[in-house]
């Protein structure tokens, strides 16, 4: 029984490809990085924030397969069109506003330790994605799960 749970688990084409779509966008967020920085930083592959939205990538594969698998008029679509909404919105807006606070919160720290002896740990900046890292995760995670289902 347990053998066949698994075996279901691999063989599903729309988790593959979302799953897919993830490990791509953070691999050419590596590349990126290494390309940019000259140096290779792990953190970069499990990190969020940077180019493409791989949170987006994913779920933009993972809907973009839900449609070829379920037609794109089905009710799985719409809901897996909503959530990517969602993921889209939260990666650019919420998460991208954090960061900038987080900069700011950090210029404030820099800027009183300078004159008193703070030394608090500085907050994660690049939280969030810029609209353009947005698109580019949705046009990746389309393209990834076409490959995926029509080739």
């Amino acid at each position: 029984m347990p053998h066949s749970f698994f075996m279901e688990i691999f063989d599903n084409k729309v988790l593959n490809a979302a799953v897919v779509g993830w490990i791509i966008a953070q691999t050419i967020k590596v590349i990126l990085g290494v390309i940019r920085e000259k140096r290779f930083n792990f953190k970069w592959f499990i990190g969020s924030g940077g180019m493409p939205s791989s949170h987006v990538a994913g779920m933009m594969s993972l809907t973009t397969s839900v449609g070829y698998t379920c037609g794109f008029s089905s009710y799985q679509f719409a809901m897996a069109f909503v959530m990517t909404l969602i993921v889209m919105f939260d990666a650019q807006g919420v998460r991208r506003t954090v960061g900038r606070q987080a900069e700011i919160l950090n210029k404030m720290l820099d800027d009183v330790s300078h004159n008193k002896s703070i030394t608090d740990e500085r907050l994660r900046e690049l939280l969030g994605h810029s609209p353009i890292e947005v698109l580019a995760g949705a046009a990746l995670g389309i393209l990834i799960a076409t490959i995926y289902f029509k080739f």
